[in-house]
């Protein structure tokens, strides 16, 4: 299996940039009643998740999903269930750790972990989503669709595009994974998955590139 580049090509730099900055909520981290890992081939969001915990910054965690095409091979347990193994390697008590393990999208993440609170009896008035760097956006909109009286902050492992792209590993992922959750933004506000979102023309523009470019992977 040839080896993977984990280097930015220069003439993809500005687009790829473009988009990262789009997805990224720039929310102010403040305290809240649950942290919500949302699953994903990234390891990186257990660990956020886990200092989080560590920060005071959420008393309860929820770890969410099953499996994706791109993470049957990385995680065959289900993505909850080795964030959860993460988590308490990395300190985090097991009754501080709920395991929803059954989503499949991020609508999914939303309303099972939802219903795997509520049936607990345990009262959600604000949630943190820890996701992949640029999945912010679009678990924000699903968020505010499908639980719209929770207040939302979304989070992610503050590390710079380069430095992401290498804890990834490989650097096509990374972009396809970009341009898929940007068409994400318009397509499921349209099919009511989420709220609409304003895309301005250098998101536009800059996911046209990439998508001419030929990362199309992981589109709709």
């Amino acid at each position: 299996m040839p080896e993977r580049s984990t280097t930015l090509p220069d003439d993809l730099r500005a687009d790829v940039q473009t988009l990262w900055d789009y997805h990224n909520m720039h929310h102010e981290l403040r305290p809240a009643d649950v942290g919500i890992g949302l699953g994903s081939h990234d390891l990186g969001v257990a660990t956020f998740t886990a200092e989080l915990f560590h920060a005071g910054m959420c008393p309860l965690i929820v770890f969410t999903g099953a499996n994706a095409p791109t993470t049957i091979e990385r995680f065959p347990r289900g993505e909850a269930v080795h964030y959860r193994e993460h988590a308490l390697e990395l300190g985090v008590p097991d009754n501080a750790i709920l395991v929803e393990p059954e989503a499949r999208n991020t609508g999914d993440n939303i309303t099972l972990t939802r219903a795997l609170l509520e049936s607990r009896e345990i009262k959600v008035r604000s949630v943190v989503l820890v996701s992949r760097p640029y999945q912010q956006r679009r678990a924000y909109a699903t968020c505010k669709k499908l639980w719209p009286e929770v207040d939302v902050i979304c989070a992610s492992r503050p590390l710079p595009l380069d430095e992401y792209i290498e804890s990834i590993g490989d650097v096509d992922r990374v972009i396809n994974m970009l341009a898929g959750d940007t068409q994400r933004i318009t397509v499921y506000a349209e099919r009511g998955f989420a709220i609409p979102q304003a895309v301005p023309n250098d998101i536009a523009n800059a996911y046209s590139n990439l998508t001419k470019a030929g990362f199309t992977e992981r589109l709709i």
